[in-house]
């Protein structure tokens, strides 16, 4: 039997192939499995090709999978477009309605979900509820989890709408019991532990309400409009404000404005966001105002594909201002990171008074995994740097040179701390003085906090051979097929090792260079087309690197990374 399983859904959009999806998710983690689950949508709001794609084991999961165990077609279309990730053992289910057949070289169930959702059920909409049965009975799952995923799903729309979804579900189900002759997975046995399942906007949403944040200000956007949505729903219960404002430019301005009156604040966009916020980012940089700013990338550039995925915003992120306006970016590597990264985030802009940037993407940001229920009671929380009353005593300096750059900030109403924070430049005290003089010493004080925040620890992973002679560095979501190439390339006899960076601006130099020094070649794979993150680190370390570079809207697979692996270990 199968250590895990990889089942695909696809169709067109507004058939219900993403809740299909996500159904199925829920009940296999509510079977003890781990999962890992990601969606790709058209951008329209019906029709176009949808996908969702679930994997599930009793152990620990880094990537989506390569080939599928089964592909559930819920039109012609969609075995077009899927086939060829079959597995050679693999098993299709599809609609005799949309497509009379399917190529006899691969096992197929043909399931009439069209004609039980109309017909026997009386509602054609139930047609993927159908479906989720299916596919639950032909991987083994009892009917206990399924039942309590339609339940939690149309419970509060009333008994008759739950009865008639659950008639659909058992339907489908016993369609299968009766037609297959065994299950092609066997659920394990149960496993303690406690298990969250998240996708990567909620687990942002959840770390920025950990670490204080209470207020938010967002626009809506795809693929960042879930942590907007999650924030409205929760974030008042922990006396937080939340805000949708009239554009991107607005929340961050209003960010910008509650973290001057001393609320940790937040706002979340994409790349189209970001460009509107540059002008901002350089007044938080200059007034050294805290606040984070999250970018949930996707394909671009214009308003490009808002729906797929891509890590094309690193240069924006790092470089996007006009002068020099120092930032952090951060990118976590996976769900568990998003909830810990964001609280980081906080962390560091509270700590050095600045903006700080986290990179997720269309993938990581609406992937879902299970992971470890997380102890938030043991996290350090970082507030920012108040005056203390012999700060004030002979003045007070709001933009003191200090040793690490950062200034204690006082908050308004603070008895004899009054400034003014501005764009324009200024002197300790917060007086506009434009001499050259002063610039210089400005600006080195601003910059002098990205010398200390490279050296922050607790942002780098290195993983692989020892002898290594092939390096492999990565940030943000490639993190997953990364670590899967490297294991499986070390089982070949080829000696790889691999670090994979959090903090991707500044860039933590101490672990790179000790990581980059013994190798004779370092590959950096990347979803962008002129290898952003290859650029900025050979602009440091002086070095070649081999770029692997995927602009096609989707996600790396670990058989990509490792064949690039292969290639230049055989040069």
């Amino acid at each position: 039997m199968a250590k895990d399983i990889v089942v695909r859904v696809a169709g067109e959009g507004g058939e219900g192939v993403i809740s299909t999806g996500e159904l199925l998710t829920k009940a296999l983690a509510r079977s003890s499995l781990r999962i890992f689950a990601f969606q790709t949508y058209p951008a329209e709001i019906k029709g176009g090709p949808a996908m969702f794609q679930v994997r599930a084991a009793p152990h620990e999961l880094f990537s989506h999978g390569e080939q599928a165990d089964v592909l559930v077609a819920f039109n012609a279309e969609a075995w077009e477009l899927h086939h060829t990730i079959l597995k050679p053992d693999g098993v299709v289910l599809y609609d005799p309605a949309e497509m009379p057949s399917i190529d006899g070289r691969v096992a197929s169930y043909a399931v009439p979900l069209s004609e039980i959702s109309a017909k026997q059920i009386g509602v054609k909409l139930t047609k993927n509820v159908v479906a989720l049965g299916a596919i639950g009975k032909l991987v083994g799952l009892p009917l206990e989890p399924l039942v309590s995923v339609i339940q939690d799903k149309w419970g509060r729309k009333g008994e008759g709408v739950v009865a008639k979804n659950l008639e659909a579900l058992r339907a489908g189900y016993n369609y299968i019991a009766e037609h297959v002759p065994a299950p092609i997975y066997s659920i394990p046995e149960s496993k303690e532990g406690r298990w969250l399942v998240l996708k990567g906007n909620q687990a942002i949403a959840i770390g920025a309400t950990a670490a204080g944040c209470r207020y938010y200000a967002g626009y809506p956007i795809t693929p960042a409009s879930d942590i907007l949505e999650w924030m409205a729903a929760n974030l008042p219960r922990f006396d937080g404000i939340v805000l949708q404002t009239e554009d991107e430019i607005a929340a961050l301005a209003s960010c910008i404005g509650a973290s001057f009156a001393g609320k940790k604040a937040m706002t979340a966009t994409s790349g189209p966001g970001i460009s509107l916020m540059v002008e901002l980012i350089g007044l938080a940089s200059m007034a050294e105002i805290p606040v984070v700013i999250v970018d949930a990338q996707r394909g671009g550039p214009s308003t490009g594909m808002p729906t797929k995925t891509e890590q094309g915003d690193l240069g924006l992120a790092v470089f996007g201002s006009h002068g020099d306006a120092p930032r952090i970016v951060l990118a976590p590597a996976n769900v568990e990171d998003c909830l810990f990264t964001t609280i980081q985030a906080f962390n560091l802009a509270e700590k050095y008074q600045l903006p700080v940037i986290i990179l997720t993407d269309q993938y990581l940001a609406q992937r879902t995994e299970s992971i470890p229920y997380p102890d938030l009671d043991s996290v350090e929380i970082v507030n920012r740097k108040t005056p203390t009353p012999e700060d004030i005593l002979d003045g007070y300096k709001r933009y003191k040179i200090t040793e690490d750059g950062v200034s204690p900030m006082a908050l308004p109403g603070m008895p004899d701390a009054l400034y003014v924070a501005d764009g324009l430049e200024h002197d300790e005290w917060g007086h506009p003085n434009l001499t050259p003089a002063n610039h210089r010493r400005m600006s080195q004080k601003r910059f002098r906090k990205l010398e200390f925040a490279s050296r922050e620890s607790g942002f780098v992973r290195i993983y692989g051979s020892p002898e290594a002679s092939i390096g492999v560095v990565g940030w943000g979501s490639t993190f997953g097929p990364i670590r899967e190439a490297v294991e499986e390339a070390n089982k070949r006899g080829v000696r790889v090792a691999a670090l994979h960076t959090n903090m991707v601006y500044p860039l933590p130099e101490k672990e790179l260079s000790e990581f980059l020094a013994p190798l004779k070649s370092v590959i950096v794979p990347e979803l962008n087309y002129t290898g952003q993150f290859a650029v900025l680190l050979k602009s440091r370390f002086c070095k070649d690197f081999h770029q692997l570079n995927k602009v096609e809207g989707l996600p790396f697979s670990s058989v990509e990374i490792l064949e690039k692996i292969l290639e230049v270990a055989n040069a």
